[in-house]
């Protein structure tokens, strides 16, 4: 596997991304880790802060095709799977395709869809795939859900279900910019639209080959017990119901092979579990005494007190995978 490569083809989305999005690089880099991992991400933030243009940018960087739905109370899930049509002219049905067809899929506000509208994602997000009138048809590669919800706006909203949440790798916040952020936000807007001047970097083909590559990550025994050892604690909390499925922690085993790789390594360390736990985790909890919203902050805070908890493997792992005890 070529880590250099993986790391100079991230640094340069990166930079491409940053001449429209400032102070957005840790938030963007996740996102392309997820992309790797092939993972689906929900950015969880107040409206303005560039959650939608993200997701733009990226799918630009990497010509890879982007679709957009509004969700709203009065969408169907046909809207976005796609639905068989009637032709007078042959007599005969024909398949209209929805916007999942696509390679990034931004559902804009997902929250605010019914739940049986937000259902019809979930064979998409974790089969790669949508079934319509008894016939399954494979989506493209790669295939990245980029869903946004307001945390703070819930009328009208409804919210994810566990399995919903369980099907996103990991839940993001953009954040306000700084002061000087602010300003050369300011300063990047004054004339021509930024958006229209960005690069494009790669195409979704090498997308598909980086994370068929990033497999060959090296995950020692070590490592992978880390990430049991945190599961098994959200598993037995007494502020918790259910803990962490083993799809979370498939989903954590491709994310540190995916972030050693953007990190120049062929191997993993404890230190990308601890880093990646604070993303992936916390929207997958289900809190006691909490209803659907604004248990965001108490997630986060269990996660951040198991991860202070649990021992970290005290082996020292180098370029050959070969451990010493330190």
């Amino acid at each position: 596997m070529e880590t250099k490569r993986i790391v100079d083809l991230t640094e340069r989305i990166m930079n491409n991304v940053s001449k429209v999005l400032v102070g957005r690089d840790e938030v963007c880099r996740l996102l392309l880790v997820s992309i790797y991992a092939n993972g689906h991400v929900l950015l969880e933030d107040v409206p303005g802060v560039g959650k939608t243009m993200l997701a733009k940018c990226i799918a630009k960087s990497v010509s890879s095709q982007f679709k957009r739905v509004q969700f709203t109370p009065d969408l169907l899930p046909t809207d976005l799977t796609g639905l068989n049509v009637f032709n007078q002219k042959t007599s005969e049905f024909y398949f209209k395709a929805g916007p999942v067809f696509t390679n990034i899929l931004l559902a804009d506000e997902i929250n605010r869809a019914t739940p049986r509208t937000q259902s019809s994602l979930l064979e998409c997000m974790d089969e790669r795939q949508v079934t319509v009138d008894g016939i399954t048809m494979k989506l493209d590669e790669p295939f990245l859900v980029v869903a946004t919800q307001n945390p703070l706006e819930t009328s009208g909203t409804f919210p994810l279900a566990e399995a919903q949440n369980d099907r996103f790798f990991c839940r993001l916040k953009n954040g306000f910019p700084t002061f000087a952020e602010g300003r050369m936000i300011l300063n990047m807007n004054e004339g021509s639209e930024p958006f229209l001047n960005l690069e494009v970097i790669t195409d979704a083909a090498e997308i598909v080959s980086i994370s068929h590559e990033i497999k060959q990550v090296k995950v020692n025994l070590a490592v992978k017990q880390y990430i049991i050892d945190i599961i098994e604690e959200t598993r037995h909390h007494e502020e918790i119901i259910g803990g962490i499925s083993p799809r979370g922690s498939i989903h954590m085993l491709r994310g540190v092979q995916a972030l050693a790789a953007v990190s120049g390594r062929d191997y993993a360390i404890p230190d990308d579990v601890k880093y990646l736990a604070q993303h992936c985790f916390p929207h997958r909890l289900t809190i006691k005494g909490f209803s659907a919203y604004g248990k965001t902050e108490t997630q986060e805070r269990i996660i951040a007190d198991i991860i202070e908890r649990v021992p970290v493997p005290t082996e020292q792992i180098d370029d050959n995978d070969n451990m010493e005890m330190i």
